[in-house]
């Protein structure tokens, strides 16, 4: 009976202990899961800087370098004709003439009123100085003068204006007067000519407002048309303009100029393409990184296996990525998946 007595004692403490380790197994076992279900799992990557290429291309008008109506600036009929149209002509050449028998007369009429004038007071002057002329006298002189230029100066220009001249140097476009024609002057004068310079071109183009302010006046550029698949033609921004029109684009001017080998006309589509001047070094991420809007945009930064939400700044969208101005500095660690579970100051673990 006492030997039944302390076999059941060694059993019961013998299952007293085996539910004490049971119970600490069951208690570290728990633990064991909390601390696994609370660790969020993410991948991550770290912040480096890229080189951020700001290249974009517009089409716009290929225009001339100068392009001038010339008009006529006195009345008569024309005599003779001195351009056709597809004629070269550089700057001074005369392209018509006009009937200038009466306006040369008259030239040479003032001329010579102005010259008698001019001695008149030359010797005038000799006389006054000696004191043997009043100052009326020489005033009148001086005044005889005066008019005689201004009538000479009329005179000259108006004999002058019988033969029209190109401004500049340039080609032919259109030529609607022939010999025979009757010309007017102001206020109404007849077209006489149309001479375009295409040494040189223009490529006329509108800019959006986030864009103008990427540009600056000298900036290189590239141009191709559809006319030379695969042939690029250098040029610069020559002008941009500080009033955008209404629709809130601005104008902008590239020149280039004409090549002999692969030739551009006025009224042609140009691509332009423009590049920034400098690759800045900014900090990029993917955009599904940021939690919330692109307006109060945040990330997940992870410190010692805990994730931390930080606000940050974006600057412009690069495809699936963005720029980032602001709030994060090169090397840290930023969650781009798994964050929609997360909250600030929880652990993670990486993902390998």
């Amino acid at each position: 009976m006492k030997r039944f007595t302390v076999i059941s004692t060694l059993v019961v403490i013998v299952g007293v202990v085996f539910a004490i380790l049971m119970t600490n197994t069951a208690e570290s076992t728990a633990q064991s899961s909390n601390k696994i279900s609370t660790a969020y799992s993410v991948s991550v990557i770290t912040a480096n800087k890229q080189n951020i290429s700001e290249n974009f291309s517009l089409v716009g008008t290929i225009t001339a370098n100068n392009d001038v109506v010339i008009l006529s600036e006195t009345s008569g009929r024309i005599v003779k004709v001195n351009a056709e149209v597809g004629d070269y002509k550089t700057a001074g050449s005369v392209l018509v003439e006009v009937d200038d028998e009466l306006k040369e007369a008259a030239y040479k009429t003032a001329k010579m009123t102005y010259d008698k004038a001019k001695k008149d007071l030359e010797r005038f002057e000799s006389l006054y100085k000696e004191g043997s002329i009043s100052e009326s006298q020489i005033e009148q002189s001086r005044w005889n003068f005066q008019s005689a230029e201004a009538q000479f100066i009329v005179a000259r220009r108006q004999y002058r204006d019988t033969k029209i001249t190109t401004p500049i140097s340039g080609i032919v476009t259109a030529r609607p007067v022939n010999v025979g024609a009757m010309l007017q002057g102001a206020p109404q004068p007849t077209v006489v000519a149309n001479v375009v310079d295409i040494s040189k071109l223009k490529v006329k183009i509108s800019v959006s407002e986030k864009d103008v302010f990427k540009l600056k006046i000298g900036d290189a550029v590239e141009v191709s048309t559809d006319i030379y698949p695969g042939v690029t033609f250098n040029g610069r921004v020559s002008t941009i303009s500080v009033k955008a029109d209404e629709a809130h684009t601005y104008p902008v001017e590239v020149i280039l100029n004409n090549d002999n080998k692969h030739p551009l006309k006025a009224g042609m589509f140009g691509t332009v393409s423009f590049s920034s001047r400098a690759n800045d070094q900014r900090i990029v991420i993917p955009r599904e990184a940021i939690v919330g809007s692109v307006k109060e945009p945040k990330v997940y930064v992870v410190e010692n296996n805990t994730a931390k939400i930080r606000p940050i700044v974006v600057g412009k969208e690069l495809g699936t990525n963005v720029e980032v101005v602001s709030g994060i500095t090169t090397g840290e660690i930023i969650v781009v998946n798994g964050q929609n579970n997360l909250k600030d100051n929880v652990a993670v673990t990486v993902r390998q």
